[in-house]
């Protein structure tokens, strides 16, 4: 009987052991992932925070410095699809490596331009891996935290983007302000290496993760539900980036602030953004379009007030917050809705809403920049991104009626 007993205590402790073991090695993937995302993070919001550093450095004026923005979301446009169909059979680990590699050239390319033409074509190879990263780390983070949890696996992939926005960003625009510009670009390349070294260590390998035929990816895209929800993801989100691109304008101009908070500034949307999105990883798994109503109704409040009060410092910042958070609610529900579209295509639909989410960050960026140079004022760009969510919502109204019932996560 002692005999026994001990023996089921034995086995009860290596159960016990192995689940800790799994566990710990599910979190260190999802923290490799979350990681990537942080560094990609990291590079594309810090433009936007040192825009006034490399707009001076290469003798641009703001509104034309903003092309090298753009083409930062250009290159995830062009290469959300294009990377993951010419990738489509590889394993997803794999493919992650790959893709942080050339994240770590482009940045690198970034630091030594020394004009317009060849910082924007650094950065748009910069921006070309980050559609099919999100798009792969999503396939991979679902595989890690299970079926029915498509919502919470793409924002656990998503934190380390917003995080990116509270600690990466305005460090890296502190970085910028002190060390030049240059090296902000060079210390992001750097931490992509990291990035590197995290992935190719607790990124399991398994054939689970194997890629498929390119023919099952493209199917997705012949479904005008899915280019429906993308052309709601790109007008909606577009407020974020007509704000976002011009905090520090808006902290040292409208508002008559020192250079110094502008980090602040970045860092209060950031903790907006990232409990924006934990939030609405929840709503997305619960309901199929609550988090995206709700985030873009809520902000179009916010974007108002930040608009009228924006040069007033106590209405400035509660309101950057506030639309970092508003907004960010809708992401999850965008990406679950597109999956659900297309559960065949899980990878290219990650990298789809991406390129959505960067075809915002071009309208955000345009039309704030547009506005702005016809001389209506910094905080014009704020009614941009107004008229831009506001058009995006209507189109959600009009477009989800017609789509079909979504299948089953």
């Amino acid at each position: 009987m002692l005999t026994k007993g001990y023996e089921a205590q034995c086995t009860a402790v290596k159960v016990h052991c192995s689940n800790v073991a799994q566990q710990r090695a599910r979190g260190l993937t999802l923290f490799a992932l979350a990681f990537g995302s942080f560094c990609i993070g990291t590079s594309e919001f810090a433009s936007m925070g040192i825009i006034q550093l490399f707009s001076a450095s290469l003798g641009l004026s703001i509104p034309v410095a903003t092309n090298a923005i753009t083409a930062y979301a250009f290159g995830v446009v062009v290469g959300a699809p294009l990377v993951t169909l010419a990738a489509a059979r590889l394993n997803r680990r794999t493919l992650l490596l790959g893709l942080m590699g050339l994240f770590i050239v482009g940045n690198l390319l970034s630091a030594v331009a020394t004009n317009l033409g060849m910082f924007a074509l650094a950065r748009f190879v910069s921006g070309m891996p980050q559609g099919a990263y999100f798009g792969a780390g999503a396939v991979v983070a679902s595989y890690i935290v299970g079926p029915g949890r498509g919502g919470k696996a793409f924002a656990l992939v998503m934190t380390g983007l917003t995080v990116a926005t509270i600690v990466g960003s305005p460090l890296a625009t502190y970085l910028g302000q002190n060390v030049g510009w240059r090296n902000t670009y060079l210390t992001v390349a750097g931490v992509g290496v990291l990035s590197f070294l995290a992935l190719w260590a607790w990124v399991p390998r398994s054939d689970a993760l194997k890629g498929g035929p390119v023919v099952q990816e493209l199917s997705a895209l012949r479904k005008p539900e899915v280019w429906a929800m993308m052309l709601v993801a790109a007008l909606g989100i577009a407020s974020i980036f007509a704000v976002y691109t011009f905090i520090g304008p808006f902290v040292t101009d409208a508002a008559a602030l020192s250079p110094s908070w502008i980090p602040v500034a970045l860092a209060l949307f950031g903790i907006g953004m990232t409990a924006g999105n934990l939030v609405g990883g929840r709503l997305a798994d619960a309901h199929p379009s609550r988090g995206l109503v709700l985030g873009f109704a809520s902000a179009l409040v916010l974007l108002a007030v930040l608009a009228l009060g924006g040069s007033n410092t106590w209405v400035l910042m509660p309101a950057l917050l506030g639309v970092g958070a508003t907004t960010m609610i809708a992401i999850p529900t965008i990406q679950v809705r597109l999956t659900r579209f297309a559960p065949e295509a899980p990878t290219l639909m990650g990298a789809m809403n991406l390129a959505a989410l960067n075809v915002a960050n071009a309208i955000g960026a345009w039309a704030g920049g547009l506005v702005i140079g016809a001389g209506f004022g910094l905080l014009s760009a704020v009614w941009a991104g107004f008229a831009a969510t506001l058009l995006g919502l209507v189109v959600f109204a009009l477009t989800m009626p017609r789509t079909p019932r979504l299948a089953p996560a």
